[in-house]
């Protein structure tokens, strides 16, 4: 039986902890230890598994989750999979034969990891769910992320607000348009994509219904709007196939959801290789802050992003892994929610702490990024890390 690990009050349950949003750069380990019996004086070893280095969100959430646990006495096993999902199950197979007391996952694929989280269920380490829900297992302990499906709304509110169709408190300003909008969404593979669309389309489909939005290309269904792991690339491609398809007449695009900043760029540089331009450029909407949109959002080539301040959600991963390992029931913290009944893996309800995120235009980069400290101005005005 794996040894329980107890933690002073302290450490257990007060985190004062003071992140950078965007350090380093590199994947790593800082070290490991076998059957949990070494370690930190104060803790043991945490395996914690990213899906990438690709966006930069990732890197800062990696290295934020580390920098918090090893402030706790931690060693952390900190690995990138490079989007492949038989790489991640390798490394999480590792963690777990290496001896970890937890791990923190946020998995490519949610509903690839099921034989990993048995034996690790198998060797007594506990499993929280980072910011992707993992499905069809009993075999994970907590869910920490955002409220997926009111980031979905706030995208699809950026973009009536784009539109001119609502102001930034929802007040309805009379614009009967009909405007021409295309519909993007994330990967299938990924839990998070869905409630970002449910939230956007609910939010979308009264003014769909009435005529005031119109998706010329007929193209409204996720698995259609569906952009796998992601990629900017394939997004680009497929707006350049809109584009193609269903405006070849001389009509215009005036609007685009995009679920991601990467998926936006792909979109932007799809439009403006038609020839769109400022001032007339379309508002396309975004999510994560990447450093390069918001120096778009700054030029007024992207509308809007959606914030969600990493650095809150590391610290809420580590504040549930220490409530764990000491054999205590984890309690939100000042910035969460407990959600008992909205996330359901496809296995049981997985308790689920909740996280609020912000809509980022223009005119408020410097009162969210800036001033926060998650960015410097110099990095806004260079778009660069």
């Amino acid at each position: 039986m794996r040894r329980k690990i107890y933690l002073t009050a302290a450490a257990g349950l007060s985190l004062a902890l003071s992140l950078a949003a965007c350090s380093g750069g590199g994947a790593g380990s800082t070290g490991k230890t076998t059957g949990g019996a070494s370690g930190a004086a104060e803790g043991g070893t945490v395996g914690v598994s990213m899906p990438t280095q690709t966006s930069e969100r990732w890197i800062a959430d990696g290295n934020a989750v580390k920098k918090g646990l090893e402030a706790q006495g931690f060693t952390v096993d900190l690995q990138f999979a490079n989007d492949d999902i038989p790489t991640q199950s390798q490394q999480i197979d590792q963690m777990i034969t290496q001896g970890v007391d937890s791990l923190i996952i946020a998995a490519i694929d949610g509903t690839a990891l099921s034989s990993q989280l048995q034996a690790a269920k198998d060797a007594g380490i506990t499993v929280v769910s980072y910011d992707r829900l993992i499905r069809d297992t009993e075999n994970i302990n907590y869910y920490v992320t955002f409220d997926n499906y009111q980031v979905g709304v706030q995208q699809a509110t950026s973009l009536l607000v784009g539109l001119g169709i609502v102001d930034r408190d929802g007040k309805e300003l009379g614009a009967t348009g009909p405007f021409n909008v295309e519909l993007f969404a994330g990967s299938l593979d990924d839990n998070n994509a869905h409630f970002f669309w449910q939230g956007a389309i609910d939010t979308l489909q009264p003014y769909l219904d009435s005529g005031v939005l119109v998706v010329k290309s007929g193209q409204t269904d996720i698995t259609q709007a569906a952009i796998i792991r992601w990629q900017q690339e394939t997004a680009q491609k497929r707006m350049e196939d809109l584009l193609t398809a269903a405006y070849s007449d001389g009509s215009k695009v005036q609007g685009v959801l995009s679920p991601y900043d990467g998926i936006s760029r792909g979109i932007i540089t799809a439009l403006q290789n038609a020839g769109y331009a400022l001032p007339d450029f379309p508002p396309v909407t975004g999510q994560d802050a990447e450093i390069a949109s918001v120096k778009l959002i700054n030029e007024g080539l992207q509308f809007s992003t959606i914030f969600k301040d990493t650095r809150k959600l590391a610290d809420e991963a580590v504040s549930v892994t220490l409530a764990l390992l000491a054999g205590e029931d984890p309690k939100p913290t000042a910035n969460s929610v407990l959600d008992t009944k909205t996330y359901d893996n496809g296995v049981f309800i997985v308790p689920s702490f909740l996280l609020k995120s912000d809509i980022v235009y223009a005119d408020n980069i410097t009162s969210l990024l800036v001033d926060t400290g998650y960015f410097t101005q110099d990095q806004v005005d260079r778009g660069q890390m």
